[in-house]
């Protein structure tokens, strides 16, 4: 069914599911800066709120547009700053 998963003292939730049989996450973060890590490669949409990204050999920030999505590739980290609250669906390959 559903899993849920909680990061950064509760501060980022997600539900994990299943979207045509591959892994997917629609989840909610609190205002602040993030790093995350990746085991496989994840296209992320902004679905509500604020965000900027900072990818893998890149120097600078990327404001990413509500319904934008970014890939990262994967075993890397990547980091994430949210002016506000937001929400976000993450497809993994």
């Amino acid at each position: 069914m559903f899993n849920v998963n909680e990061y950064f003292d509760g501060k980022v939730k997600s539900l994990a599911y299943s979207v045509n049989g591959k892994p997917a996450t629609l989840g909610v973060m609190a205002k602040g800066d993030y790093e995350f890590g990746t085991s496989t490669v994840e296209h992320m949409t902004l679905i509500s709120g604020k965000m900027s990204v900072k990818l893998p050999g890149d120097t600078d920030w990327h404001n990413v547009a509500i319904n934008e999505t970014f890939v990262v590739d994967a075993n890397v980290k990547f980091q994430v700053k949210l002016a506000e609250d937001s929400g976000y669906l993450c497809l993994y390959e």
